[in-house]
């Protein structure tokens, strides 16, 4: 969950008021069966347990069976159902489409077969309509979650959102539930931004947020998988991969507004307490030494191919550099969560100060070890590991006083 100490006026709104406090989006696309049962449903359960006003949204996507004849049907007998149709198939084109049309000051959306309980529906809102979270999403993936589904799409949704936190640093933990909501006045300000029409719509939404410095509330559900999903799997899967490198080709070259978003209604960061370890340090801590390991496995392997043609401190310097520059890289971006091309040049210089000192301290040792007598291969291999790892904690300390304006 991403948290601050910042904080959203809370929704103002009386039971019984004629203005719908939620808006609940059901996009369909030739559903006529499945419509009218899981609508009347959905429309019982807010009817019993929700205790503001509410609107149920049927957006129809282009629908080519008697769908739509089934939502207009549903809009007279439940006066709180409206439809919304559009000529054009994608889950993403219906909720922008839905959500930019309506006036209720929070906007959610599930899927028309119900998988989640809807049980989870009221603690997915109340912290967007009290002002405490910005943007709430359910999740199949937390210890507290309870899930039936087949291992097929257990094994896909689980390497879909690791390599979601890989890629696009991500941390929340489930972008694909079909169970969402947000604050009317982010959706503003972040729908614009989003261009993806289809299932990658809810992806680049999370993210967007996330780099905006806003709060996500994550609800553990109750899902029961629906076995006449329509869902490509393989189409989709092959449009999420396109999706994840546009976007991130667009958040490395700060073709987003993101610093604007987050200056304009982002959360303030936490305040240091005088004397306190400062904020966000643990979590570098952990991600620096995640590159930090990676980066000396990259060197040592890089040395060991090279010692035997280059000599000793021809490979170690070879090594060192091409880890320093990868290393400056993805500290710059996982650890201290900077993109775009401001200061790259600046953060690079200063990478390779820390690569100077690293590489006086590895070639040192390794004068040292020569001068004193022919070692094996392995104790070689250890005296550099030392010195390396030596040379990482001086890097983290420059580097973050570099970068100490970006926490």
């Amino acid at each position: 969950m991403i948290t601050s100490t910042g904080s959203r006026a809370a929704v103002q709104a009386r039971p019984g008021a004629s203005n719908p406090v939620l808006d609940v989006v059901v996009p369909v696309y030739n559903e006529e069966v499945d419509l009218g049962p899981g609508v009347r449903r959905l429309h019982a359960h807010l009817a019993e347990h929700f205790p503001y006003p509410f609107r149920i949204t049927i957006a129809d996507n282009a629908s080519i069976d008697g769908t739509l004849a089934v939502a207009e049907a549903l809009t007279v007998e439940l006066p709180e159902v409206r439809v919304r149709h559009l000529s054009a198939k994608g889950r993403g084109r219906a909720l922008r489409a839905a959500w930019s049309a309506s006036e209720a000051p929070v906007l959610a959306y599930m899927d028309v077969d119900l998988s989640t309980d809807l049980a989870a529906l009221l603690p997915l809102v109340a912290p967007l309509i009290s002002g405490h979270s910005d943007v709430a999403i359910g999740t199949r993936l937390a210890r507290a979650a309870r899930v039936v589904r087949g291992a097929r799409r257990e094994v896909i949704s689980r390497t879909y959102n690791l390599l979601l936190r890989g890629t696009l640093a991500a941390r929340f933990s489930d972008a694909q539930c079909g169970f969402k909501a947000i604050r009317a006045d982010v959706a503003r300000e972040l729908l614009p931004l989003v261009q993806d029409t289809g299932w990658f719509f809810d992806t680049e939404l999370l993210v967007l947020a996330q780099r905006a410095g806003l709060r996500i509330h994550e609800v553990p559900v109750d899902w029961v998988d629906d076995p006449d999903s329509r869902v490509d799997v393989v189409a989709t899967a092959v449009a999420d991969l396109r999706g994840i490198g546009r976007l991130g080709r667009a958040l490395l070259t700060g073709a987003l507004p993101l610093a604007d978003l987050r200056a304009q209604f982002g959360r303030a960061p936490l305040a240091v307490p005088p004397g306190q370890v400062p904020a966000g340090l643990p979590r570098q801590l952990v991600r620096f030494a995640a590159v930090g390991v990676a980066s000396t496995c990259a060197y040592l392997l890089l040395f060991t191919l090279t010692r035997g043609a280059l000599g000793a401190q021809p490979a170690n310097l070879l090594a060192l550099l091409l880890t320093a520059v990868a290393n400056t890289a993805a500290n710059r971006r996982l650890t201290f969560g900077i993109t775009g091309r401001r200061h790259v040049s600046r953060h690079h210089v200063q990478g390779l100060l820390a690569f100077a000192l690293g590489l006086a301290l590895t070639s040192g040792s390794l004068a040292i070890l020569h001068a004193a007598a022919t070692p094996a291969r392995s104790v070689e291999l250890a005296v550099l590991l030392t010195a390396n790892l030596a040379a990482t904690v001086l890097r983290f300390t420059l580097l973050r006083l570099a970068m100490h304006h970006h926490p």
